[in-house]
């Protein structure tokens, strides 16, 4: 009996999970934000919606370093959050994964912490966002405590507590929406940038 129905979702057209893919797909990302009770799920939703991201990523007015440094982290997605994480072996906190992403595909060698970090680089206005800036959260009940990549879109990817892993989310959702701090854009002098 099991067989059977193993063979009849099996036979399922991949057409029709496509197109059901695409029209549910803006409705379970916002259910998901908010439960996150299906995280492989949601990971394989990132992957998918990522992938027009990169192929779009001048839309978004990346450059050559930016587009590097979102590309490493990218390749955490899914990775466990552990506090004071700074490697993948390891695991990764918010100021940990932004740091290695930005000494691996940058060359530049930020501080350790999520506010010392919010003093690198410039600063930048939410409605001029581009595709590798740092985006900056009150999450611990003090200004510049939470750090995370921007991807455009209005979504970010981000290290978010211990339990979970590196996932992409959405600033628009009401909890990111009200402790958004500011944005940080990362200066990469030619001869740091590595490529």
């Amino acid at each position: 009996m099991s067989l059977a129905i193993l063979a009849g979702c099996a036979n399922q057209p991949r057409k029709t999970a496509d197109a059901d893919l695409s029209s549910n797909h803006l409705l379970r990302n916002s259910y998901l934000l908010s439960t996150q009770s299906d995280p492989l799920g949601a990971w394989l939703d990132n992957k998918r919606s990522l992938a027009i991201d990169y192929a779009d990523a001048e839309t978004f007015g990346a450059s050559p370093a930016p587009k590097s440094m979102v590309s490493t982290a990218m390749k955490f997605l899914g990775v466990k959050y552990r506090y004071g994480g700074d490697s993948p072996g390891e695991g990764f906190d918010c100021s940990g994964l932004v740091a290695y992403a930005a000494e691996k595909s940058l060359g530049l060698k930020l501080p350790r912490q999520a506010r010392e970090q919010a003093r690198q680089g410039i600063s930048v206005n939410r409605d001029e966002l581009r595709r590798g800036d740092l985006v900056f959260f009150n999450t611990l009940g003090h200004r510049f405590s939470h750090v995370g990549i921007y991807l455009g879109d209005h979504k970010f990817l981000h290290a978010p507590r211990t339990g979970a892993s590196i996932r992409v989310e959405s600033m628009d959702v009401a909890y990111w929406r009200k402790r958004y701090n500011g944005a940080r854009r990362l200066q990469v002098p030619p001869e740091t940038a590595r490529r």
